[in-house]
């Protein structure tokens, strides 16, 4: 049976009418002219039986219909663009892999170790975007997205990487002659925040038996990686994943303020949908994945560190 759709000249013309709400700059970015577009348009409307755009004296504007509709074209034809760039790539071969990561683990921990990735796949495309919160995969593009956190998180497998060891840091030109110093010291110095876990230092506090005046005190970071490179330049004392600044404390451009045990605030998982468990591309990365996690857990003394899987839910 013929579908039932319009051409594909007729939606892009839309989508970009729409969304520059002008027929004017949708023909000068689509290189056409505007009659042409509100042919285009025209002939959609009379296909759907119905109107897209209001006309008015100062151009147009979209109709309840015409907002719906244009959402989710625009969405439909991202994918197309996407996955047509995909195939291109990968030239039919092998499999392309979206996965979505915490920033700064995907920079400081992840894309250090891809290469190894890369000569046991290399037909397959790995692309990364940073994503510092959990979401719903439905109406993403996402394979599968490393999350930091206990879950659960429904309609999903996690595959637990390894604990988040807190660690405050700074650089060594900040204490001075001291190489450490003790919690009960911190006072004197400056802390800094990280906006998604603004109770981190009261909670590293509380596990040292030990009371800050201004724990909830000092400039704010977004990433992790802002507050790492804050360190670095001597603003204060930022408490952090040790595992986000090896190479900082290797070269010396950060010490260990206090070696006192760091508290686990959450943990790394691969996540992913149910519905993906069968992905060739993503059952390969995620078996890469886990033995990475492994190694770096045994190097560092956290095998003893798994947590109980978090519940799996199911809708």
């Amino acid at each position: 049976m013929r579908r039932k759709l319009p051409s594909t000249a007729a939606l892009a013309a839309f989508e970009a009418a729409a969304r520059h709400q002008s027929f004017t700059k949708a023909a000068a970015e689509l290189a056409l002219t505007q009659s042409a577009v509100c042919r285009q348009i025209a002939g959609l409307e009379s296909f759907l039986g119905l109107k897209l755009f209001r006309r008015t004296r100062r151009g147009v504007t979209l109709t309840q219909a015409g907002q719906t509709y244009g959402e989710t074209v625009a969405r439909r034809l991202d994918e197309v663009e996407r996955d047509t760039l995909d195939l291109m790539a990968r030239r039919g071969e092998g499999g392309v892999l979206e996965l979505a990561s915490v920033p700064t683990f995907a920079t400081r921990w992840l894309l250090p170790r891809l290469a190894d990735f890369e000569r046991q796949a290399p037909n397959i495309v790995l692309n990364i975007t940073p994503q510092s919160r959990p979401f719903l995969f439905e109406g993403t593009p996402f394979d599968a997205a490393i999350y930091a956190g206990d879950g659960p998180w429904p309609g999903t497998e996690a595959v637990f990487l390894m604990p988040e060891k807190l660690v405050p840091v700074c650089s060594p030109r900040l204490l001075g002659v001291r190489k450490r110093i003790m919690p009960g010291q911190f006072s004197a110095y400056r802390l800094l925040q990280q906006s998604t876990r603004p109770y981190a230092w009261r909670q590293w506090f509380a596990a040292q038996n030990v009371s800050h005046p201004h724990d909830l005190g000092g400039p704010r970071y977004e990433l992790f990686s802002m507050l790492v490179e804050a360190a670095v330049h001597g603003q204060g004392i930022a408490l952090v994943p040790r595992l986000i600044v090896e190479q900082e404390l290797a070269s010396g451009r950060l010490i260990v303020a206090c070696e006192r045990e760091s508290v686990r605030d959450k943990n790394y998982y691969l996540v992913l949908p149910e519905w993906k468990a069968d992905h060739e591309p993503l059952h390969l990365f995620r078996q890469w994945l886990a033995a990475q996690a492994a190694q770096y857990r045994a190097q560092h003394g956290l095998e003893g560190e798994t947590p109980a899987p978090p519940k799996r839910v199911t809708r």
